[in-house]
């Protein structure tokens, strides 16, 4: 899409009116469409016609993730024969919710993902490994396929894991961008380093990253984007999406958030008081999807923590941007009398060398406080206490310390990777939610 008709570099006001023309769209299409909505409308006697200013949105009650696993059938908004491709959630938070894409829904996805490779330099011409897989009814992989196919780059689908072959796909393909969880790239190069691999001159110059954190909130490279940046001297882009919201936010050369392409979805951003926050201030992201056809959602909540960024961006963007993600409101944890998110605690340990894998795992103790307990299984036994190691690592970091306890790098592996799940298992909460 040419700069002058990309609706993200045209004015503030532009960018608010289209959105609010399309919410006034969507809304009648849920009225007429999706059983759930009509029945929630009715039921709280709301004139979905009234909510005309995307201020008003606060007048609507939020869509929750029990919501769409209780009611999951009612949420669809076309008949069976309409539904050409089905996917669902990873299950993370309780039962996976499927959802039904119409032709309409996969164009859209490839239209998404076409602008998010764009943000982040994309080309004809560009090479990028699809390091997800397309199978096990996963949404992400099958959109960043359709993306780059209709971004016109070329594409190679290695899927996840296995270091050998993707080594031997950069030898054979020679790509030029790597799509992966960002922990896997020190897998990538430890194989490389243990077998003679020159992985700093191989064809790579660019990594996207999925479902992991690179930055920090001041859009600085956390300690697992340090750690890879110094191992490799590529570009680093991290990306943001969900299935729910059918949208993925990837940040642009200048790497200071997640540029949302406002023609696709509205976002806002909420505190505990369920009120939109000021720009600038952390809350939970809520979505409003727009141009969905199966199954959009109104102001679903996405238990996911960070701020909107409303300036300008360097690139000449005006839509406006999320920062990186501090964590998942349930996640988070009171430690010790400090409060943290579990992306803090990875960090610590995605940065300390002798650490294979981990699993955190936070349950409540005797007194009905947190109590945080991260088993680590290690590559070799250090000269040294590692128990006491980590728990300096932790302190200089994160002012506390967890319980650490060593295990094998294979119990661990088990506990990362269970059978059915799509994405590595590294947070685990015992805790009795209220």
């Amino acid at each position: 899409m040419k700069q002058e008709t990309d609706i993200e570099f045209q004015s503030p006001a532009r960018i608010n009116e289209l959105q609010e023309q399309l919410l006034r769209k969507a809304l009648n299409y849920l009225q007429r469409h999706s059983p759930y909505y009509r029945r929630m409308f009715a039921e709280q006697g709301i004139d979905p016609r009234r909510i005309v200013h995307i201020d008003d949105l606060v007048q609507l009650p939020f869509t929750e993730k029990s919501d769409l696993q209780r009611c999951n059938d009612d949420f669809c908004c076309c008949p069976r024969e309409r539904i050409i491709d089905y996917i669902t959630t990873s299950g993370t938070l309780g039962d996976p919710v499927t959802f039904g894409c119409t032709e309409k829904d996969l164009r859209r996805l490839a239209y998404n993902e076409k602008k998010s490779f764009a943000c982040a330099g994309l080309r004809p011409g560009n090479v990028l490994q699809l390091m997800t897989t397309m199978d096990k009814r996963f949404m992400a992989g099958l959109a960043y396929f359709l993306g780059v196919r209709e971004l016109g780059a070329g594409i190679v689908r290695v899927g996840n894991g296995i270091p050998e072959l993707q080594w031997d796909t950069i030898r054979r393909i020679r790509p030029d961008t790597l799509m992966c969880v960002p922990s896997f790239i020190l897998r990538l190069i430890q194989y490389a380093e243990e077998h003679d691999i020159d992985y700093r001159n191989s064809s790579v110059r660019r990594i996207i990253g999925i479902g992991e954190g690179l930055r920090d909130q001041d859009f600085r490279l956390n300690l697992l984007g340090q750690r890879i940046r110094e191992k490799w001297d590529v570009d680093l882009y991290a990306t943001y999406s969900s299935t729910e919201m059918g949208a993925t936010f990837s940040e642009c050369p200048y790497q200071c958030g997640g540029h949302v392409h406002p023609e696709l979805i509205i976002v806002e951003i909420i505190g505990d008081d369920n009120l939109p926050v000021p720009d600038g201030e952390v809350g939970e992201i809520v979505v409003t999807t727009l141009g969905v056809e199966g199954m959009p959602l109104l102001r679903f909540r996405t238990g996911d923590m960070a701020a909107k960024r409303t300036e300008q961006c360097r690139c000449g963007r005006n839509s406006y941007r999320l920062t990186p993600l501090v964590g998942r409101k349930n996640n988070l944890i009171k430690l010790k009398g400090t409060t943290l998110y579990p992306p803090a605690i990875n960090d610590v340990l995605d940065n300390t060398d002798y650490v294979e894998n981990y699993v955190i795992i936070v349950q409540e103790n005797d007194n009905g406080t947190d109590e945080v307990i991260v088993r680590i299984g290690l590559k070799s036994l250090p000269p040294f206490d590692v128990v006491k190691d980590m728990k300096d690592r932790f302190r200089s970091r994160i002012r506390v310390a967890p319980v650490v306890e060593v295990d094998s790098v294979e119990a661990v592996r088990n506990v990362n990777a269970p059978a059915n799940s799509r994405k590595p298992v590294k947070f685990i909460d015992k805790r009795t939610k209220s």
